[in-house]
């Protein structure tokens, strides 16, 4: 027998020693239900239940470490040190550009995947360095008192579904076998404030309701593969979110078959015995949690109670199996069991996080979503000659805060809005600075004699998120996280009245907020008003560009701006009627999808609609937009549908959406596409969807009520079960 032959023999038998050794949970080769069987088989039940909380125990037997389930990547890998900031999720949904979304998704898993590379690599299993993020907040930003709203992409149902599942493609990758991380669509369900009684609120809403606005884009994300979903502290309809049958099993499980693994929000458990008192104790949660389909825990009662559950034989250890399945399918997805060089994303590393290339990202992410709601005699764009002198006044011009918004990441490069408009102009222009106000004193300001010198002033004034934001990290918020009007603080508005009795000189106002504010008790003191949100590491230079004319604005607003918290129902009301666009019919400041341009755009039918006759057809029609404007800029077409007069069918509703690039005096096409399935609403009284006949109007335009171009088709349909 030959060298070669002896070598390949003993490489043989080598490998097939290895493979025999080699535990099936480890084994890539392996099916994935082979692996999850053969790690539950392995596991001891005191083990079992040590892996049900977030904060995993370590298996040193095995060889598993530690794990922590907590993380955040609202718009970047937060809490974890240096990241890429994006706009808060608010922001990002006013681009009303999905395809961006993806993109900035897609570094923040790269982000991830660099910081969890070298965070393991130096034997630390850190909170908030780990891969499964408990990211997108696809709730319904259904009242503007709410605080956290501004983590949402909005008040539209449509618009969160279509930008919810941009980001959760983005962020888990597209690879065929691994996960680049996982996502997590929040809070499952109907949890949109009020904040104060987050932890005790029943949210009574009838099915209506709940399934054509507050299911709507959970369903669209696990439709998209979205490998988690979080429960939310509340109780709906008197069912607690994370031990209800209806969501967790009834809908999510069974009618939209989703197979990922369901977590609680951190600390739900524990409020369903200590605060909505509808269960006696631990226990008796930790047993319902676990038949309701609850595979992960943020507290630590399943840890704690749930062998009392078993001891008490209120479930069963195949149960719990069940329940820790769900868990171990995501981890294997992720590759935790595998080497480290199996997954394409091991390499990543310090070069992979914040980068010239993310950071060039933000700052286009920043420029599309801010809104320019005022524009008066074409002031803006500046033209730097004319205005050789510039006063930069305002409390959150050079604020951190404001550029952040919350559940933020820390940024090596972030600019201020001082800073770039600074960077804008040349060193022979004239800048100059001043706090101008604070949040309080409505008397004493700096700044005003200083902008008299100038030949333009740029005031940066609004809210930040100490004033707006989660119960607890809105610190200073009088209602518990939630804003108890819409006003801008009063000191601002007093502010920019000084400003304006003193100065007859161009003044642009940017407002820094996380949902709709009182534009109008500053509009007559400014010529040019732009919203820029909470815009990220980049927020700066994005104004900057948009100030000096380096892009067009075409950002939208994703939520419509009342006149008064008078104007929409008592904030712990949750039916929908006579709230948002779809449902509100009164004179409001700006409505949903609004935003101005530097130049002005026409639109045509180049292929109209046509009737539908069967749930299977769509609507397909291509419309022509052209720029008539002198100026190259983005386009935001919004197509929206009228339905047939039925009682509580939507006043209108967006339907598509996509956003265009037409040079001055050129046009585009937009092709349209809108499912007749999409248009079905819900019957209440046969509890299933329902395509209804008539008329249907569909028109498209820039916002909500703008038609530029309406059709009317028939819709001749039998509904069939």
């Amino acid at each position: 027998m030959n060298k070669r032959i002896l070598l390949s023999l003993s490489v043989a038998v080598v490998m097939t020693a290895h493979a025999q050794n080699t535990p099936v949970f480890r084994n890539p080769q392996q099916p994935m239900e082979a692996r999850v069987n053969d790690l539950l088989h392995q596991l001891t039940l005191e083990e079992k239940i040590s892996l049900l909380g977030y904060r995993s125990k370590e298996v040193s037997r095995l060889g598993i470490p530690a794990y922590n389930w907590w993380n955040e990547a609202l718009h970047g890998v937060a809490r974890a040190g240096v990241a890429t900031v994006f706009p808060q999720a608010i922001g990002m949904a006013a681009t009303f550009n999905d395809d961006l979304l993806y993109q900035a998704a897609n570094v923040i898993s790269t982000e991830a995947r660099a910081k969890y590379n070298l965070s393991t690599g130096e034997g630390n299993r850190l909170q908030y360095m780990g891969l499964t993020f408990w990211s997108p907040n696809i709730n319904i930003f259904r009242d503007p008192r709410w605080g956290r709203g501004q983590e949402t992409y909005g008040e539209d149902p449509f618009l969160t579904a279509h930008m919810g599942t941009a980001f959760i493609k983005g962020l888990q990758g597209n690879d065929n076998r691994y996960l680049k991380a996982s996502a997590c669509a929040k809070h499952f369900a109907v949890h949109s404030g009020p904040e104060n009684g987050r932890h005790t609120f029943n949210a009574v809403v009838d099915e209506k309701d709940l399934r054509e606005t507050y299911l709507y884009a959970f369903h669209a994300l696990v439709d998209a593969g979205v490998e988690s979903v979080m429960c939310g502290y509340n109780r709906v309809n008197d069912q607690p979110c994370c031990t209800g049958n209806i969501l967790l099993q009834q809908i999510l499980r069974n009618e939209w078959k989703f197979k990922g693994h369901v977590v609680t929000d951190c600390g739900a458990l524990d409020d369903i015995f200590m605060r909505h008192k509808v269960m006696a104790s631990g226990v008796e949660v930790a047993a319902a949690a676990i038949k309701a389909g609850v595979n992960l825990d943020c507290s630590s009662i399943l840890q704690k109670d749930v062998m009392k559950a078993i001891e008490q034989k209120l479930i069963t250890e195949q149960e719990v199996d069940s329940a820790l399945a769900g868990i171990l399918r995501t981890q294997f997805k992720l590759g935790f069991y595998d080497e480290a060089s199996a997954n394409p994303f091991y390499k990543y590393g310090a070069d992979s996080v914040s980068n010239a290339w993310h950071t060039t990202l933000a700052r286009t992410m920043a420029q599309q979503s801010m809104v320019l709601l005022k524009n008066d005699n074409q002031l803006l764009p500046i033209n730097k000659k004319k205005f050789p002198q510039i006063m930069v006044l305002g409390t959150n011009s050079a604020s951190m805060d404001a550029l952040l918004g919350n559940y933020h990441g820390v940024s090596n490069r972030a600019v201020s809005f001082l800073e770039g408009i600074t960077n804008a102009v040349d060193a022979g222009t004239r800048v100059e600075y001043d706090q101008g106000s604070d949040y309080t004193d409505t008397v004493h300001f700096g700044g005003i004699w200083a902008a008299g010198n100038a030949d333009i002033t740029v005031a940066v004034i609004g809210l930040t998120p100490v004033y707006e934001g989660e119960e607890g990290d809105a610190f200073l918020a009088a209602k518990g996280g939630d804003k108890p009007d819409m006003s801008l603080p009063a000191s601002h508005i007093a502010f920019m009245k000084a400003l304006r009795k003193a100065n007859k000189k161009p003044i642009i106002a940017v407002v820094t907020a996380g949902g709709a504010v009182d534009i109008s008790a500053i509009e007559p003191y400014a010529d040019a008003i732009i919203l820029a949100w909470y815009p990220g590491e980049q927020g700066g230079n994005a104004l900057a560009d948009i100030l000096f004319g380096r892009v067009s604005p075409a950002g939208r607003l994703p939520v419509t701006f009342y006149q008064s918290f008078a104007d929409v129902p008592a904030y712990d009301i949750y039916a929908m009627k006579g709230r948002t666009y779809r449902y509100f019919n009164g004179k409001v400041q700006y409505p949903f999808g609004y935003g101005l341009s530097y130049t002005s755009f026409a639109y045509e039918w180049q292929k109209m609609p046509a009737a539908i006759r069967t749930v299977k057809d769509s609507i397909n029609c291509t419309i022509k937009v052209k720029n008539t404007g002198a100026m190259d800029g983005d386009e935001v077409v919004q197509v929206y549908v009228e339905y047939p007069p039925v009682d509580r069918m939507p006043l209108k509703e967006l339907k598509a959406f996509k956003r265009v690039h037409v040079k001055a005096g050129g046009e585009a096409e937009v092709q349209i596409s809108i499912p007749a399935t999409d248009l079905q609403k819900w019957d209440l009284a046969t509890r299933s969807w329902k395509l209804y006949p008539g008329n249907y109007t569909i028109f498209a335009g820039g916002n909500s009520a703008d038609k530029k171009i309406t059709a009317t088709i028939k819709a001749e349909v039998r509904n069939r079960k």
